[in-house]
This record gives C-alpha cells, structure tokens and sequence, in this order.
C-alpha cells in the first residue's frame, strides 16, 4: 500500500506540516529508513538521528514539531500513531478458506475457517466465522473459538477451554494443560488430583511462542479481554489476568493468584501464589512479587548491575545486617539509660 501524507492524515487523524503529496509506504526506523519510510521520533535523545534521517516523513510529538522542516504528522503520541501507521501498510495476510485435506476434523465449521494440513479439531467444537487454524494445531473436545481467531502452527487447546474473538497464538502455545496439583501420602509419594477447571480466555488477546497457561484445577483459569502474553509465559491454575495487562516475556504466576487490570508486569517477573496485584500496578523486570499489591504504583525488588567485588563487599555487609541491627539496639538502651541517669 502506498499513500500520501495527507491521506494517511485523513484516516489517522493528526497535524499534516509540510509536503501533504509525499509518498509513504512502509515504516521503519530513523536509521534505516529510506525513500518512501515513515519514521518516528518518541525520545529526546534520539533527536541527532532525525537530522540524519532519510525517510521522506516523520511521526512527530508537538515539541519535537520545530527539529526539522521536513514533512511530517505532529501527534501527541508518536509510538501509538506509529503502531496505527504499521498496521495500516502491513494488514494481516488473508488465509484461503477451507479444511486442508490432510487435517483431521470432527465438527462442523463454517465455510469461512481456514484449518490447515496436519490440524486436528476434536468433537464437539465451536468455531467462529473466519478463524484461521494453522498446520499442527490440535484442538480439543468441546472448545469454543471465537470468531476471527488466528492459531499459528503448533498451537495445542486442551478439552472444554473457551477462547474469545480475535484471538492470536504463536507457535507452540498450549491452553488448558493440567496444572501442578498433587498431594503426598504417608510414603511420601505424590498422588495427582484431576485438574477439573477450564481456561477461559477473553475477546481480543494476543499469546506469545511457548506460553503456557495451565487449566483450573476446580474453578477455571481466566484471562481478561485484551490481554497481551509475550513469549515463554508461564500462568498457572486458577490464576485470574485482568483486562488489558501486559506480561513481558518469561513472567511466571504460581497458582490462584490474581492480576487487575492494565497491569503491565517486565521480563522474569515472577508472582508467587494465592497473592493479589491492584489496578494499574507496574512491576519491573526480574522483580520478585511475594505479597500482595493492594495500590497502583510501581514495585521493584531486583538490585541494580553493579562490578563483581563490589556486590561481594555489599553482600559480607548484608550478611552482618541482623548482628550490626541487634548492636544498635543495645547502644539505644545505653543511651536512654544515661540520659535518663543525666
């Protein structure tokens, strides 16, 4: 797709300055863009490179309007209209309707599905309009998927999970396995209870390569509607996700435990079970979360980087902190005690 400015204006909203006839194609990034890119500047500090830039427009926040005379959209949000702008020169490619003749298929589907070769659907199953099935994906009993749907290759959705509209997994997903629920008997042996929940998952969420979200083990797993699971993401039972959080990639959640909304959560983040997290919560990369969260902020717990003997001579410190601790305490009561004798 090849637009003018003004016409990309037209549909995306902005302030059009400079030359509303020249030509875009594709996005790109101030370093490599060329001929027919639209680049975007959201950081300060970038700003060197736009005056190196060779795109032929730019994405622009009003203070950043006066860096250059070039053409460009002034948008108070350079990243969202970015995102809108790639979405628009780069649709979704279209899947050709129809049951490949090497998958193995044991509902009914509308004319509309796309089901690729290798894919198995399992009885029973509810598939909405214009759901694309990649090759290899294997779908349960009794699942629901809604309508518009994208299930890459590989994808795996376990008996009676029920996935909302517009859907996206990656390869190797996999929905409604059993969770971790064992019990230990008098030898020490583990006995396995029968994970009977479902995973309930909303209308619009996007799921990453190789996450994994386990089944209930008595009420169901649940995702909230516009979800966003990077990769290698680990959800297990019970957990409940609110609407519109973001979980980065390799983010752990033990059991039963609960996310609100618009909660965004960085890489290796990890949640320990049956604890709670508020609305609008941020949790930094590699951060531990023990306890529950009951306020919006932001929560950290990792150390910064720092040289290798540096944090030896800081850790032997940490190591004392109990004894030094208890030593103050004593030398409060010596000095009470003598202003008290004074």
């Amino acid at each position: 797709m090849e637009l003018t400015l003004g016409e990309l204006v037209a549909r995306l909203g902005g302030e059009l300055a400079g030359d509303a006839g020249v030509r875009v194609r594709q996005v790109a990034s101030l370093e490599s863009a060329g001929d027919g890119d639209l680049a975007f500047l959201s950081n300060p500090r970038l700003s060197a490179a736009l005056a190196g830039s060779q795109a032929s427009a730019f994405i622009l926040a009003p203070k950043a309007a006066g860096l250059t005379e070039r053409p460009r959209v002034i948008t108070p949000d350079p990243y969202l209209y970015f995102a809108r702008a790639a979405q628009l020169f780069n649709p979704p490619k279209a899947a050709a309707p129809g049951i490949h003749a090497t998958a193995v298929v044991a509902s009914s589907l509308p004319a509309s599905v796309s089901v690729g070769p290798q894919a198995v659907i399992g009885e029973d199953c509810r598939i909405g309009e214009n759901c694309v099935i990649g090759p290899g994906c294997v779908i349960g009993d009794k699942v629901v998927l809604g309508a518009g749907s994208l299930l890459h290759g590989g994808v795996r959705i376990y008996d009676h999970c029920v996935i909302g509209a517009r859907a996206i997994m990656h390869a190797g997903v996999v929905i409604g396995a059993d969770g971790l629920g064992f019990a230990r008997d008098a030898d020490k042996h583990w006995v396995k209870i029968p994970q009977i929940g479902r995973v309930i998952i909303g209308d619009d969420v996007e799921i990453g390569a190789n996450t994994a979200i386990d089944r209930g083990a008595l009420d169901d797993t649940v995702i909230g509607n516009g979800v966003k699971l990077d990769n290698l993401i680990h959800v297990a039972h019970n957990c409940q996700i609110g609407d519109d959080t973001i979980l980065a990639a390799m983010v752990g959640m033990a059991g039963s435990t609960r996310l609100g909304k618009r909660v965004m959560a960085g890489g290796k983040a990890g949640f320990s079970g049956h604890l709670e997290v508020a609305d609008d919560v941020v949790v930094s990369a590699d951060t531990n979360v023990t306890k529950t969260i009951d306020k919006a902020g932001v929560y950290t717990s990792l150390l910064p980087i720092q040289p290798h003997a540096d944090w030896v001579r800081n850790f032997a410190h940490l190591r004392r902190l109990d004894a030094m601790a208890e030593r103050l305490r004593e030398l409060e009561k010596k000095l009470a005690q003598m202003e008290k004798e004074s």
